[in-house]
């Protein structure tokens, strides 16, 4: 991977902690490249992916969601190209529809 992409997965990291630090989950953090574990942590119950890669293989995304070791849901957050800081509100967040299906259930749909 290339130093350039690697900056930009731990900016976007950086980035979705702060937004979610800011919505009111203020112990939100980005764990840093190379951890154990979900990318982004301080939210019980999340397990939160954060892919900002042109190539994104969704395929690979939701194994990866779903062979995960932590209880709780299984989040992708995608930064996709041309979204900077300014347009985090339209990033795209990714779950397996079993766990879209509980998400529902669980707040009366």
């Amino acid at each position: 991977m290339s130093n350039s992409r690697k900056v930009r997965g731990r900016e976007s990291e950086r980035i979705l902690a702060q937004y979610l630090r800011n919505h009111g989950w203020q112990h939100a953090h980005q764990v840093g490249s190379g951890a154990a574990g979900s990318d982004i942590q301080g939210i019980e119950g999340l397990d939160i992916e954060v892919k900002s890669r042109s190539k994104f293989d969704p395929a690979a995304t939701m194994k990866q969601l779903k062979q995960r070791k932590t209880e709780g849901l299984g989040v992708a957050v995608m930064r996709l190209n041309g979204q900077g800081e300014a347009a985090i509100d339209d990033w795209v967040a990714v779950l397996r529809v079993e766990d879209l299906v509980y998400l529902l259930k669980a707040n009366g749909y």
